[in-house]
């Protein structure tokens, strides 16, 4: 008799601990999803930028430095350490110039081609994620995971004819641009995931992004617009403030606690919401045409998404 009350406890102890491990797989494909989300905003602030004449440079710069200054004073309101070890400072300067070059590419590729078409070129990241982690980390490529990659770029080419279909061509040195960015937002999160760093997603970020805009100031001096001068419009300061919260701060926060539950590869993946969010930017705030074919694309990129998270629930 007390041997079946010990069996019925552990067969509950473990239940409750398989329903915790959904959970949090839940938890961390929903903090991807918004991550992706909040990333791909980054249109919605970065053209009234532009058409108030400020450079990718500038605008970058009242990005980052507004996401410091939120980061940092969140790190302030909750009592937390600056202090990074050697090991940590390295790694995640390397982080921030990856970043900072991924970012400047991204946005300098919106002068030479749609914002939308930009954003779902940019998603060939995830591809790049999975190949990395299974050629120099031996990650298994499970049948799932292929599958929701092979789903998602179905999509994003059906996304890519719409753009074609808009008018607007490919840019050969726009795509060189995007391209550049894809491969330098897929090898910081691989990166993250094997460094294992042992601190929070808002200090991990403010680090990031602090080291973003040191880069991005050097780059701006040398061989850009210049010293950035300080918003001076209305305008400026509202957007610039969009840019540091949402697919800044937002962004970076969640898809750090995202990749601590779920790894890189499904965070990679949840991030199609990216360019689904761009598109969606273009059709309802910028006038763009939603085709049957645009469509379609979008429900296969929310398919993926579906399938990914239920292979990490599923565990």
């Amino acid at each position: 008799m007390k041997r079946v009350t010990n069996l019925k406890s552990q067969f509950a102890a473990g239940n409750l601990a398989s329903r915790a491990s959904c959970l949090g797989s839940l938890k961390g494909v929903f903090f991807g999803c918004l991550a992706g989300v909040c990333y791909g905003m980054n249109p919605l602030g970065v053209l009234p930028l532009y058409a108030e004449g400020l450079s990718p440079e500038v605008v970058l710069c009242y990005r980052f430095a507004f996401g410091a200054v939120l980061l940092g004073a969140t790190l302030l309101v909750c009592r937390k350490s600056f202090k990074v070890s050697l090991r940590e400072f390295g790694i995640l300067s390397l982080v921030g110039f990856l970043f900072a070059v991924s970012s400047h590419s991204f946005y300098a590729s919106f002068k030479y081609m749609d914002v939308g078409l930009a954003s779902t070129l940019l998603f060939i990241y995830p591809l790049e994620v999975t190949v990395m982690m299974c050629l120099f980390f031996k990650e298994k490529l499970t049948l799932k995971t292929a599958l929701s990659i092979a789903i998602s770029i179905l999509g994003l080419g059906l996304l890519y004819h719409h753009g074609g279909e808009g008018g607007s061509s490919i840019n050969g040195f726009g795509f060189l641009l995007v391209f550049i960015a894809s491969i330098t937002n897929a090898t910081p999160i691989v990166i993250l995931n094997q460094a294992k760093l042992k601190m929070g997603a808002v200090k991990t970020s403010f680090y990031i992004v602090s080291f973003c805009l040191v880069f991005i100031f050097v780059f701006g001096f040398f061989f850009g617009s210049g010293i950035p001068h300080l918003p001076n419009t209305v305008g400026q300061w509202g957007w610039g403030l969009m840019l540091g919260f949402v697919p800044t701060y937002i962004s970076l926060v969640f898809m750090a606690k995202a990749i601590k539950i779920v790894g890189s590869t499904p965070t990679a993946i949840t991030g199609a919401l990216e360019p689904l969010t761009a598109v969606c930017i273009g059709v309802f705030v910028f006038g763009e045409t939603l085709t049957a074919r645009l469509a379609l694309g979008i429900v296969l990129i929310l398919a993926s998404v579906v399938i990914i998270s239920l292979r990490r629930t599923s565990k």
